[in-house]
């Protein structure tokens, strides 16, 4: 019987592999501390400078405009120019809106920075998460990519710290320094991610052959080449609609859904956690309590998911992410004015399992499409998910108002629920697959 070739995919995890994640992970962490410092100064920034209803509304919903904007024009960029190039967009966007917004003085300047790092964000997504999987080994794929989904909770955890020390020791203005800060980030950023090379595979995709030899063996060592890569396709210069007529449509369908109704919940349930307690009729005191928790436990069930991703594999984990946590919402909503411990268990329980859907979104992706539009496939996903997102954020408080909490939970639910039939009905595992053979269409035996 024949034994099959190891591949480069088949090697150990390295130390490139490992500074390559901090390099690609680090946009998830900018990405979580630009996204929630905003929650900690708009209201201080607010009262400073005289903002409306309006204008406060609309910067707050800024970043996820500015987020749709980036995930599609990043992805075209990264699959057209290369990763290497695309992956100092970011952070010199994070650096110059950040220092920018220091001295703003009109809802109108603050509302195109933060829609300028927004569009950061979106570029973020498709050319860190590329890169990265083109490099890694097959056995790490999946729990290096959800790694990016803990980084951005650490971004954001220390957004609010840095928000509320600044608020409470530095001054009336403080507001300020806490926009600007994320500036110190993006530096750090630029520059651990100098000397990173270009993807082989990206290389390959576009006839440069002999370059993508070079950066093999700058990484791998001399005696590795493009020979020792999985054999894959080279589709040259194929479009989006190319691609998509010969059967990823699907797949492209497959990914904004789960991605969108995995996240329409979340955001809406950190967004409004105080406010859907309180709705909930949980004591204000256990209200705040409970919103660290359900924060925690959201960071915890990423972590769990991250640990059992190969183990347990990727369609079943995203069924039963969605069927435990639809569950709870469910219960939610059958159960709106029940007993204060078993709303605050619910809630966490929800919070839990979704850490599965939720870690998934960056690995299916870039494992389900080819190098010639993985990119692409991962922005359209970003984008359509931040849609979904800001519809679900704007209907909370509108639904708690004139549904009420019950209804309201329902909703969260069957939103669940529609992620988990797509779960059921489009979800492929590629669990012990190559790249190639993950994001070929050919059907291979189980």
């Amino acid at each position: 019987m024949e034994t099959a070739r190891r591949t480069l995919e088949d090697l150990p995890l390295n130390a490139f592999h490992k500074l390559l994640t901090v390099r690609s992970g680090g946009g998830s962490f900018v990405d979580g501390y630009v996204l929630s410092i905003i929650g900690v100064v708009l209201a201080h920034a607010s009262a400073d400078l005289g903002f409306s209803d309006f204008w406060q509304g609309l910067i707050a919903a800024s970043a996820l405009i500015g987020i749709f904007c980036g995930g599609m024009i990043g992805g075209w960029l990264t699959d057209h120019f290369g990763r290497r190039r695309v992956f100092f967009v970011g952070p010199v966007i994070f650096i110059v809106f950040s220092v920018i917004q220091f001295w703003t003085n009109s809802p109108e300047l603050l509302f195109g920075c933060r829609l300028m790092m927004g569009v950061a964000v979106g570029i973020e997504y498709p050319v860190a998460t590329a890169l990265l999987v083109e490099f890694l080994p097959r056995s790490s794929r999946g729990p290096r990519l959800a790694t990016l989904t803990i980084l951005w909770f650490a971004g954001a955890a220390l957004a609010y710290m840095v928000g509320t020390t600044l608020l409470a020791v530095a001054g009336p203005e403080a507001w300020r320094l806490g926009l600007a800060s994320s500036a110190v980030i993006g530096l750090a950023l630029l520059l651990i991610r100098l000397g990173t090379p270009e993807s082989p595979r990206w290389l390959i995709s576009k006839g440069r052959r002999p370059e993508a030899d070079a950066v093999i063996a700058q990484v791998f060592g001399p005696q590795y080449s493009t020979a020792d890569l999985p054999e894959q396709p080279e589709i040259r210069n194929a479009s989006l609609w190319a691609l998509l007529k010969q059967g990823y449509g699907m797949r492209l369908i497959f990914v904004s859904l789960f991605w969108t109704c995995s996240v329409i919940p979340v955001f809406a349930v950190y967004a409004f956690a105080p406010k859907v307690l309180a709705a909930l009729s949980i004591p204000e005191h256990w209200a705040a309590v409970g919103s660290v928790a359900i924060t925690v436990l959201f960071v915890v069930g990423c972590i769990a998911a991250t640990a059992l991703i190969n183990r347990m594999g990727r369609r079943p984990m995203l069924i039963h992410s969605f069927l435990w946590s639809g569950l709870a919402l469910l219960l939610l909503g059958a159960f709106a004015h029940g007993a204060p411990v078993l709303i605050l268990v619910l809630f966490g329980a929800y919070a839990l399992f979704i850490g599965g859907a939720q870690v998934l979104q960056l690995v299916y992706p870039n494992e389900l499409f080819p190098t010639e539009i993985r990119a692409v496939g991962v922005g359209i996903g970003t984008s359509l998910s931040r849609v979904g997102a800001a519809i679900g954020t704007y209907l909370v408080p509108v639904s708690l108002s004139h549904l009420g909490i019950g209804p309201t939970m329902f909703a969260a639910a069957g939103v669940t629920l529609v992620g988990l039939l797509a779960a059921v009905l489009l979800a492929p595992e590629t669990r012990s697959l190559n790249l190639a053979e993950a994001s070929s269409l050919t059907k291979r035996p189980a």
